[in-house]
């Protein structure tokens, strides 16, 4: 069973800062988190391949083609502001 010290000390280590009744709440909801782990530790997953999702999913590749683009004047054409080959936004961090 999963008690309030146990509750604060991962507080602390999360940084958190919980009330008694937050705290006593978060004990029962970790409890039957954990009760919960336990019985998928119990089950038999021999012969079970890990996934990484319900369904086969496959890549699907392509081949790169070149096709025609614009070419740099053309794009630096549509800047409101420019300065040597770069497009010159506002600073939007201080």
């Amino acid at each position: 069973m999963i008690d309030k010290k146990t509750v604060y000390y991962v507080a602390a280590l999360a940084r958190l800062r919980i009330e008694d009744a937050e705290a006593e709440r978060f004990a029962r909801n970790l409890d039957d988190i954990l009760q919960y782990i336990d019985k998928l530790n119990k089950l038999d997953v021999d012969g079970v391949r890990p996934t990484s999702h319900v369904l086969a999913v496959e890549n699907v590749y392509r081949d790169d083609k070149v096709l025609p683009s614009l070419s740099p004047e053309e794009a630096f054409s549509f800047a409101v502001e420019q300065h040597e080959r770069h497009y010159k936004v506002p600073k939007v961090i201080e």
